[in-house]
């Protein structure tokens, strides 16, 4: 009897150790999240809106060099038929305007990175979202950003294939070079 208690404690031990044993490995994957974006169509259509606001914003700034390069020109040629007082004021208009420039510059700059952050937030949130759901619906235990990664085991699997195909984009799409709109 007390064998058969062995023998049975011993069946259960390594039929449940068998199990824990034939459990599988965790899956592990990569990414880049910038270039899951590079290739997402909505990307480009917000680099266009971007574009569009930086160049409307620039087209202002161009106006106010001009007019204060015209009220330049003109302190030049009268600089010398001006009296001291006159002389002394067109010369604080033009630091006033120079000032006001350098202000809005740095003003459309803000705005510009403003206006980029509000046109790619839900770009970005689209992406990770479907980064989460791959991740999900293949099992993987975690799914690293490929930027932070020093070392990677070759076991590790590529997944933006699986993420161009959750965000609809074809699978021989190149990533597009990311340009900065001109100041």
């Amino acid at each position: 009897m007390k064998n058969l208690f062995k023998y049975l404690l011993l069946l259960i031990f390594v039929s449940v150790s068998g199990s824990v044993f034939a459990q599988k490995a965790p899956k592990f994957g990569h990414i880049s999240l910038q270039e899951v974006i590079a290739v997402m169509p909505e990307r480009d259509s917000a680099q266009k809106k971007l574009e569009v606001f930086a160049k409307e914003l620039d087209a202002y700034m161009e106006s106010m060099q001009v007019e204060l390069n015209k009220k330049y020109e003109t302190y030049l040629k009268d600089q010398k038929n001006l009296a001291e007082l006159v002389r002394q004021t067109r010369e604080t208009e033009l630091q006033d305007m120079q000032q006001r420039i350098q202000a809005y510059q740095e003003s459309a700059r803000q705005e510009i990175e403003k206006k980029r952050n509000e046109l790619m937030q839900p770009i970005v949130a689209k992406a990770k979202k479907a980064i989460d759901d791959t991740g999900k619906e293949s099992g993987f235990a975690m799914i690293f950003e490929s930027s932070a990664l020093q070392f990677m085991a070759a076991d590790v699997q590529d997944v933006m294939p699986l993420v161009k195909t959750k965000l609809g984009v074809k699978a021989g799409t190149a990533i597009a070079p990311q340009t900065a709109p001109k100041k």
